[in-house]
């Protein structure tokens, strides 16, 4: 279903910087009044200055936060057309990653939006209507070299709005899930050269991302991906598994000698 943008009440979590940031200003620009919501309250107090929207300040993540979140959203708004769940935390390492990085992976990327939709569920299934977007990434449809907690938990993240998806749809819920590769924010420059090697040749700006979303909200297709390629790599890998992960392991061993020189 469509997304109608002018007036509508809209939240987006993680939006004192980057994507969110991006998004709250595109979608502002559309006509939306927007919440910004970010951990950073400086950061959330700047941009809904900019757009004119409301700062919210917290940890989305958490029960409580997800919970005053959406009452204050309401508050504000009315009542929330659509959630941007764009909040997320990437930790490098694998297994050997401490069980802190796994477990705020976890929560940030997954139980946040599961919270969410928790407390948006009731009031959009009374009224017929709501839409929900996730902001995944193409490691939730591929993988990410490199972290293991990201790609994991961006699977789950892939999977829940999935789920949601075929279990709401009928009712008049729309979920959606943007999956960009590189995107040229913080946590690409947090990645260091690794990071950089893999996804920075075909990395994008935060504002292309929104503009896809924008895009993406009017279409409703379930998956929304910034970089075309993305979908070409899907098929790939579930058509043709073994060759995909042969691929990605070439590629694991090109970082590596890279690192090494």
């Amino acid at each position: 279903m469509s997304f109608d943008f002018p007036d509508a009440g809209v939240v987006v979590t993680g939006a004192g910087g980057g994507i969110g940031a991006a998004l709250a200003r595109r979608l502002a620009g559309e006509g939306a009044r927007v919440v910004v919501a970010d951990l950073d309250g400086d950061a959330a107090r700047a941009v809904a200055a900019e757009v004119g929207g409301t700062a919210f300040a917290g940890d989305v993540a958490s029960e409580d936060g997800a919970r005053a979140l959406v009452t204050e959203a309401r508050r504000v708004l009315g009542e929330i057309d659509l959630f941007c769940a764009n909040a997320g935390v990437a930790v490098h390492g694998g297994p050997e990653a401490g069980e802190e990085a796994w477990a705020r992976s976890w929560e940030v990327n997954v139980m946040a939006h599961v919270r969410a939709a928790r407390q948006l569920l009731p009031g959009w299934l009374e009224r017929g209507r709501g839409h929900f977007l996730a902001t995944a990434s193409a490691a939730g449809l591929l993988t990410n070299l490199g972290s293991a907690p990201y790609s994991v938990s961006k699977h789950a993240t892939v999977a829940f709005a999935e789920w949601l998806q075929a279990t709401y749809r009928h009712r008049g819920i729309t979920v959606q899930a943007v999956c960009p590769q590189g995107v040229r924010t913080r946590m690409l420059a947090d990645a260091g050269r690794g990071g950089d090697l893999i996804m920075g040749a075909g990395a994008i700006e935060p504002e292309q991302v929104a503009e896809s979303c924008v895009a993406g909200l009017r279409d409703g297709g379930f998956l929304i991906l910034p970089h075309p390629e993305v979908a070409d790599y899907y098929a790939t890998r579930a058509t043709q598994t073994d060759r995909w992960l042969a691929g990605m392991n070439k590629l694991q061993r090109k970082v590596e000698q890279a690192l090494q020189e």
